[in-house]
């Protein structure tokens, strides 16, 4: 007998090819019949007739490391269809972490805090922490989370465990880089997918200096490397400096011999694509070709929308990141505001943020294309919704003088939304060109980071909503490829990513009449009370993980079907040729 009997959906398996009509069968967590007319009885069924049935979306770049043990449905990822999340990325991880040092926990939350935006209360709160090794970390998720869940080791994590507070600013001796591996060996003995690392200028700790992973030495990380390809079904995900805007050639080296090295693909996040900058794709992509030259394989990640940021003057967003920003933005809000009222001081922050080194934050320096969100003041009243340049149109100032002034009367709580600056329609035709490389991956959501600022996860239902009734750029049946197949095949997914039967019961009942994601909005229900940015899922009729429904018209069931999914045992190795 069934578990559960769909009938008469419009099956898009996950391949690319064309979609047909079909009842599709459940049981034991298992897609056991595929037909026209499934006659097998059922414990239960449903009409899908003008349905889409398609896999369970796999999103490869999530931060739900933390926020997997106080929100086990992994929201709202799984809401909006992603029934497997990789996690671990950037560098960093919650494990492992040392038993001789009990500090090293809080080193790690105010971390995650800092580079990651998390709440560092629902850090404190919300996460046992009571695990040390990165295989006990696994099992404390073990049995506990909706959504399928892998997970890399962070470079960050394992430079703390074995060298301490020497890991910020210090080398490894011989001994400490053996310890390190032995013990990243050990993690992917427990089925970590390999390693996560980082060298990107804005990656700073709780304390503001570079993370650890970023005074790493090429020939550390080689050294990573090389062990990562000891392990069946493992990779490599890294970030530079150059991910943000063009890679230098040590960057595309750097890439090249670690990927070359592990005999594993690399990914890196995230390509982002603007006409305006018609370089920057053929320079990034310059590190896939020179990969495959040496025999390895280094793929980008690129999202397929236009992810909203929610800004402000008053907290730490990307705004922080413009060269000589920092100092300002991170005084007391006081003495902020007073900077941020001189006018010469203004005209530097200016200059910086148009500078050549801003590098790719130069597209933020356009204050009057922002949006005003929220406001908190009599004075700001009826300026939600408004763009700055209209606003300091009617008053005769400078768009930054009249962002300032906003912000100023809100002490500098003001929601601040940038237009973006690639949503013209020669940037969407070379997204569509760019998405056909062999080596662009859709993906980099970020999803569990930065959860007051940015919602990434409605991603899948928006890409697709866009592609059935909007610039349909791709067809239905490579968009759900796209979100599918394709990251689950670059992950070595056993069983996954397809409708077939045999294959794991990870699926997406949709309306394609109706598929969107709503409008970002703030929600305080973290632990602490804490913010985040959250996003109805339109259109999604039902998701099931494993054969078991997880999410029905928007809403979780309260089932906890999804596993750690565990390299060699659920993964298998991606060759790079």
């Amino acid at each position: 007998m069934l578990d559960h009997l769909v009938k008469g959906a419009t099956v898009v398996d996950g391949t690319g090819a064309p979609a047909y009509t079909a009842d599709v069968g459940i049981r034991d967590g298992r897609i056991a019949a595929i037909g026209p007319h499934v006659t097998e009885e059922a414990r239960s069924a449903e009409n899908a007739h003008g349905l889409v049935l398609a896999p369970g979306f796999v999103d490869p770049h999530t931060h739900y490391d933390a926020q997997l043990f106080w929100d086990p449905y992994a929201t709202p990822s799984l809401n909006h269809g992603v029934t497997t999340v990789a996690g671990g990325n950037c560098g960093f991880t919650l494990a492992p972490l040392n038993p001789a040092r009990p500090e090293d926990a809080d080193y790690t939350r105010r971390m995650m805090s800092k580079v990651e935006g998390m709440s560092l209360v629902a850090l404190e709160e919300g996460a046992p922490w009571n695990w040390h090794t990165f295989g006990e970390y696994l099992d404390a998720l073990e049995g506990r989370i909706a959504v399928n869940a892998g997970f890399m080791v962070g470079h960050c994590a394992l430079r703390r465990y074995v060298m301490g507070a020497e890991a910020v600013g210090g080398q490894p001796t011989q001994e400490q880089l053996g310890e390190m591996l032995a013990l990243f060996h050990e993690a992917m003995d427990a089925g970590a997918w390999g390693l996560s690392t980082t060298q990107s200028s804005t990656h700073s700790d709780g304390d503001g200096r570079p993370v650890a992973s970023r005074h790493a030495k090429p020939s550390e990380l080689l050294a990573l490397a090389r062990a990562v390809g000891e392990h069946e079904g493992t990779q490599i995900e890294a970030i530079v400096a150059g991910c943000l805007d063009q890679f230098s050639d040590a960057e595309i080296d750097l890439f090249v011999e670690m990927s070359a090295a592990a005999g594993r693909p690399l990914n890196w996040n995230v390509l982002t694509i603007d006409a305006a900058v018609p370089g920057r794709v053929p320079r990034q992509l310059e590190a896939s070709e020179r990969a495959r030259k040496a025999g390895g394989r280094v793929v980008a990640l690129t999202m397929p929308i236009l992810t909203p940021m929610n800004m402000s003057l008053g907290t730490f967003c990307a705004l922080n990141l413009i060269p000589g920003w920092g100092p300002i933005l991170g005084l007391p809000v006081p003495e902020r505001i007073a900077r941020l009222r001189d006018p010469d001081v203004r005209a530097e922050m200016l200059r910086q943020a148009e500078s050549k080194e801003a590098g790719v934050f130069r597209r933020l320096a356009d204050f009057g294309r922002y949006v005003i969100g929220d406001t908190y003041s009599a004075a700001n009243e009826g300026l939600t919704g408004r763009v700055v340049k209209d606003i300091a149109a009617e008053r005769g100032q400078e768009p930054f003088a009249c962002l300032v002034e906003i912000c100023t009367h809100d002490n500098l709580r003001t929601v601040l939304w940038p237009m973006p600056t690639d949503n013209d329609p020669a940037s969407w035709a070379l997204r569509a060109e760019t998405w056909q490389h062999q080596d662009v991956l859709l993906g980099g959501s970020d999803a569990g980071a930065h959860l007051d600022r940015m919602c990434g996860a409605p991603y899948t239902t928006r890409f697709i909503g866009d592609c059935l009734r909007g610039r349909k750029l791709v067809t239905l049946e490579r968009a759900v490829q796209m979100l599918t197949d394709d990251p689950a095949r670059l992950f070595g997914l056993r069983e996954r990513g397809r409708i077939e039967e045999g294959w794991h019961a990870d699926l997406v009942l949709f309306d394609p009449e109706r598929i969107d994601a709503g409008k970002a909005t703030l929600v305080h229900d973290l632990p602490g009370d804490s913010p985040r940015l959250d996003s109805k899922a339109v259109g999604i009729t039902a998701v099931w993980v494993n054969g078991v429904e997880a999410i029905r018209e928007d809403t979780v069931t309260g089932s906890v079907p999804g596993k750690v999914l565990r390299s060699g045992r659920d993964t298998r190795t991606v060759s790079t040729t």
